[in-house]
């Protein structure tokens, strides 16, 4: 399993690099990030490498840091995301932002990188959140909390509800009815804003 590659640049392109290893050349894909912080063709560079292992095919991924290597790696271990498509992520935000966004669950942004929609944003939410308070690459949200717990809460209510069938905009106008206690628990929202929507 590669991990690590130091060589000559023998061709760079936005998306991947040709590394020259001691006359051997490997083509390793890379986020945009990585592409604007390498040198010109025949330069050196080190690569952090993930090793993607498939039936038909093995690819290699090269990162600038190990922090993107990291973000890369937890990406691909959430149900849906490929390393394509986390190299997409990667290549589209910052691994500073990306995190920021994960920790306070800004779907918003998150939705808006190419592949990436509303479901597999909440899924990226719900299965990171807590990883990447762990590893602290994120900065909480202005005001100390990540989001505030009855903000969080109404978000996970209108997923939920959305997810059982109802329109957006149905849901958030019954959830605007709904007065809303610091304290709240997803269960007791849920609840409520059911009984409007039911009438």
């Amino acid at each position: 399993m590669i991990a690590l590659l130091t060589g000559k640049i023998a061709y760079k392109a936005p998306d991947y690099v040709i590394l020259d290893v001691n006359g051997v050349g490997y083509h390793v894909f890379i986020p945009f990030s990585t592409y604007y912080a390498l040198p010109a063709e025949g330069g050196a560079a080190t690569l952090q490498i993930h090793t993607s292992v498939k039936e038909d095919a093995i690819n290699l991924y090269g990162f600038r840091t190990l922090q993107e290597k990291e973000l890369f790696q937890l990406l691909i271990g959430v149900s849906g995301v490929g390393p394509k498509l986390a190299n997409g992520i990667l290549s589209n935000s910052e691994p500073a932002e990306l995190a920021d966004s994960l920790v306070n669950g800004n779907l918003a942004r998150l939705s808006s990188i190419p592949g990436i929609g509303k479901k597999t944003a909440e899924r990226l939410v719900l299965e990171l959140k807590e990883k990447m308070k762990k590893l602290g690459m994120a900065h909480p949200a202005p005001g100390g909390a990540t989001l505030p717990a009855k903000q969080e809460v109404r978000e996970d209510v209108l997923s939920a509800l959305i997810n059982l069938g109802y329109k957006e905009s149905v849901v958030q106008k019954a959830l605007a009815e709904l007065k809303v206690p610091d304290d709240t628990t997803v269960e007791a929202l849920l609840k409520q804003a059911l009984k409007i929507l039911m009438k």
